[in-house]
């Protein structure tokens, strides 16, 4: 028998909590679609983020009619938490970056985006240039702080090809763990998926997302990984028959849907 839920308190009405308590300024820039919690502290430290015409502190809070200046540009706050939350599925195709300026040159995911009318797009983690499939995309830099935390441990599905003999006791020592140079890692699951000549696929599952912990893993062991996709990002899985360099956006009920997942996570 399902045991039955105890009641939550009521969630605290935003615009009241602004006006008397106020709410930390990174978790409201962040919620305005200024950049991820952690890039805006960083901000805030580096100071490039101003609070009524004085530099803002980590621990500084925002209430209703404060003055808010970020690289010296006055922000509306009151009318970017207006906005909808939205978020998008993107297929990103191996050669794209993830960032929004290359000093190379190189293409990035934000040029194929739709232009938002107030705010940015916020990537929920990176791909490597070599690394293609679902990439995450909102407006709200707090909802991407959130799918990103470490502490909520969402699970992350990649399809992995692996060129070269693959031994069991290599599988083993993948589940097992192995010692990064930053620390100890290991797939969460580990399923061979078919393959031909030289190269076998498999499902790999993890709850982190340390940068090439895929890849690394694989080196660990002595494989090499010909190819790597992003299948599924928690909850939210590649739609099938989306192509490389296209997006899906999910609907206020999807996002709902999604925001209520992490409430439970």
């Amino acid at each position: 028998m399902t045991k039955p839920r105890p009641n939550r308190p009521p969630a605290p009405d935003r615009d009241a909590v602004a006006r008397h308590d106020g709410e930390r300024l990174q978790k409201v820039l962040a919620h305005a679609g200024l950049g991820s919690r952690r890039q805006i502290e960083q901000w805030i430290r580096d100071g490039e983020v101003q609070i009524n015409n004085r530099p803002a502190r980590l621990g500084d809070r925002w209430r209703v009619g404060d003055k808010v200046k970020v690289r010296g540009r006055p922000l509306n706050l009151d009318r970017r938490l207006g906005a909808r939350t939205r978020v998008l599925l993107y297929h990103k195709p191996v050669g794209e970056v993830v960032t929004r300026r290359d000093p190379e040159g190189r293409p990035t995911v934000f040029e194929r985006l739709p232009k938002l009318p107030k705010g940015r797009w916020v990537t929920v983690g990176r791909l490597d240039i070599n690394t293609e499939g679902l990439l995450l995309l909102t407006n709200d830099g707090e909802l991407a702080n959130r799918l990103m935390h470490p502490s909520r441990e969402l699970e992350r599905e990649y399809a992995v090809r692996v060129y070269g003999r693959v031994s069991d006791e290599m599988l083993e020592k993948l589940q097992r763990g192995v010692e990064l140079e930053d620390g100890p890692a290991r797939f969460e699951t580990l399923e061979a998926a078919g393959g031909e000549g030289a190269n076998t696929w498999y499902k790999v599952t993890l709850k982190e997302g340390r940068n090439r912990i895929v890849r690394r893993l694989w080196e660990a062991v002595g494989a090499t990984v010909s190819r790597l996709i992003r299948v599924r990002y928690g909850p939210v899985a590649l739609p099938p028959g989306l192509k490389a360099g296209r997006f899906v956006e999910l609907t206020p009920k999807e996002v709902a849907r999604l925001e209520a997942e992490l409430e439970q996570a």
